[in-house]
């Protein structure tokens, strides 16, 4: 007792020593009491291991992005400073391109991990395979169908994924997929980790990972069966509690859900609205900083007492935040944060660089074969009205293979716009131009299921009001409809009476409310994603092949494809 206690001593005398030293600098006696944290953040890369083309690829006028570039900027900042914690916001994979997506996105995570990620939320995306292979592809393992497709074994992400809003209950989840996991059917449980606690020079800070509450309407549900999403605010709130009782005084959130800007300045935060503003002020003022994601936009924020920060899309932004902590109660004396730009000035990783490298000889063999061709560009951006000639082609793809495939076929196809990610511009020829599998990949990349089934015309209408009920990003989520189905709307009618019902015909017959219809679109749409609950109570189901196979084969047999005269979908002028 005697010697703890004049040890105590000692530390303490030697401490006031250093503060009262005349020998020392003012920044040199703060240094003994505080210490500078540094969090490099980013969210929503999507796989993109290579730059992405387009606007999708810069920053105001400047090329941005790339996992080489990143991982090149992420090393240079991790040099600036002793104590550095690389963090994501989520959605690392899916939705990604086909370097990575065809390898179920292990390339990513391996990537991911080679540039020093520590600590991620769960994206929704990270759910488009289902739980069960986003636990996968924490744990490791070769994929239980294709197996480890480069000959390689998969270790698994070297960095942490956190869900404290995510519960999996494995009495209602699939057990072929329990028991490949050995998790036992017995009670709910976390179904990743909710926090984690990182130590920096003798500092505890805590990290809290959540996914937006909303995940189960834009995922497929198979994919999450067993899964229950709780409230985001009261998740965090809950799990900073038992930090705070672990020492922890230091708290940062990492949320797969955000906000969108007024403006385009990149470290702004004028007139930020949607769902990161009420979260944020719902959340405990024990919590400093919210890393956010999901709307791949860029800001950085003061919400109460908390940092609020997104760092846009697809590698292009990291957010540096730093952090002075009070060495002695481990507390946030200031904190501030800027996005940079991951511009392309700086040298590739040379270690990215072999890990593309090792995996692009097995995409090149299927991703650079031509599987048709186009006599223009078909862009995803919707008219004014709402259609776009890119909806159009996977809408029509869609209907063909619906009556070609299925006994009695269908009267029409509708495909959400969310399902549809990337341009198709071609690639050589002018015109017609040669359109690849890579291309045709990235335009279709979730795998979803076409499936035709049966319902009342006025259940058509309802799912077309529910255009406007469930806006994405203050925008309308438009379904994209197959040539023969047109419509007319006006949106400043009452909600629920927007289409007009006498303007509807499918094959220039006016729509029967009464009348039944086969109708074909994905198993997504079918099971209310993106909010279309009124496709739910349709019948009969009959699976026709997943989307992108359908596409090519199109494309394969419509040769070259054109625009058409985007004349499905019209609104009423004022």
């Amino acid at each position: 007792m005697i010697r703890r206690w004049c040890l105590r001593v000692a530390v303490v005398l030697t401490l006031a020593h250093q503060l009262s030293d005349p020998g020392l600098t003012a920044a040199e006696r703060a240094e003994t009491t505080t210490v500078d944290v540094q969090l490099l953040a980013f969210n929503d890369f999507h796989g993109t291991l290579e730059p992405r083309t387009g606007s999708n690829g810069r920053i105001a006028d400047m090329d941005a992005g790339g996992v080489e570039y990143l991982a090149s900027h992420l090393r240079r900042l991790r040099e600036s400073s002793r104590n550095t914690i690389i963090v994501s916001a989520g959605d690392n994979v899916g939705a990604s391109p086909l370097l990575s997506a065809m390898f179920h996105d292990e390339p990513t995570i391996e990537a991911l991990g080679e540039a020093g990620l520590q600590v991620s939320a769960v994206g929704n995306h990270e759910l488009d395979e289902g739980w069960a292979e986003l636990v996968r592809l924490q744990k490791g393992g070769c994929h239980p169908t294709d197996g480890c497709q480069d000959g390689t074994p998969f270790n698994g992400a070297p960095f942490q994924y956190l869900a404290a809003n995510i519960l999996l209950d494995p009495r209602l989840a699939d057990a072929a997929s329990l028991r490949r996991l050995g998790i036992p059917r017995d009670r709910p449980r976390h179904m990743l980790p909710a926090a984690t606690v990182r130590t920096v020079a003798g500092i505890k800070i805590g990290f809290i990972g959540l996914t937006l509450r909303g995940a189960p309407q834009i995922v497929s549900p198979a994919g999450i069966r067993g899964l229950i999403f709780q409230d985001e605010a009261i998740a965090a709130n809950l799990e900073a509690r038992r930090l705070r009782q672990l020492g922890v005084r230091t708290i940062v959130v990492l949320i797969h859900e955000g906000g969108i800007p007024r403006g385009d300045d990149v470290n702004g935060c004028e007139g930020v609205t949607g769902p990161i503003v009420d979260l944020a002020k719902r959340m405990s003022d024990t919590i400093d900083v919210v890393v956010s994601g999901h709307t791949h936009q860029a800001y950085n924020c003061r919400i109460g007492s908390k940092l609020v920060t997104s760092a846009a899309s697809y590698s292009r932004l990291i957010t540096e935040i730093a952090l002075t902590i009070d060495r002695g109660s481990g507390r946030v004396l200031t904190k501030s944060a800027r996005n940079l730009v991951v511009t392309h000035d700086a040298p590739r990783s040379a270690d990215e660089s072999a890990l593309i490298a090792h995996y692009e000889p097995f995409a090149h063999t299927l991703g650079s074969k031509v599987v048709g061709s186009i006599t223009a560009p078909l862009v995803r951006e919707p008219n004014a009205n709402g259609e776009s000639g890119l909806g159009d082609l996977v809408a029509d793809a869609m209907l063909e293979a619906a009556r070609t495939r299925v006994p009695g076929g269908a009267a029409l196809a509708f495909w959400n716009p969310g399902g549809i990610r990337s341009d198709l511009i071609g690639t050589s020829g002018s015109p017609p131009r040669d359109v690849t599998y890579e291309e045709v990949f990235d335009v279709l990349p979730f795998g979803n299921q076409l499936v035709v089934r049966t319902m009342t015309g006025d259940a058509l209408l309802q799912v077309l009001e529910q255009q406007f009920d469930n806006p994405d990003q203050g925008r309308r989520k438009m379904l994209q409809v197959s040539s023969g189905f047109t419509y007319r709307y006006d949106e400043k009618r009452p909600a629920g009476r927007r289409i007009d019902p006498a303007s509807v015909t499918i094959d220039g017959r006016p729509l029967v409310p009464t009348a039944r219809f086969r109708v074909a679109t994905s198993d997504f749409v079918w099971s209310g994603g993106d909010g279309f609950s009124a496709a739910t109570i349709a019948t009969d189901p009959v699976g026709v092949a997943v989307d992108v196979e359908i596409l090519l084969d199109y494309l394969r047999t419509h040769v070259p494809v054109s625009p058409g005269p985007l004349n499905r979908i019209q609104r009423q002028s004022d």
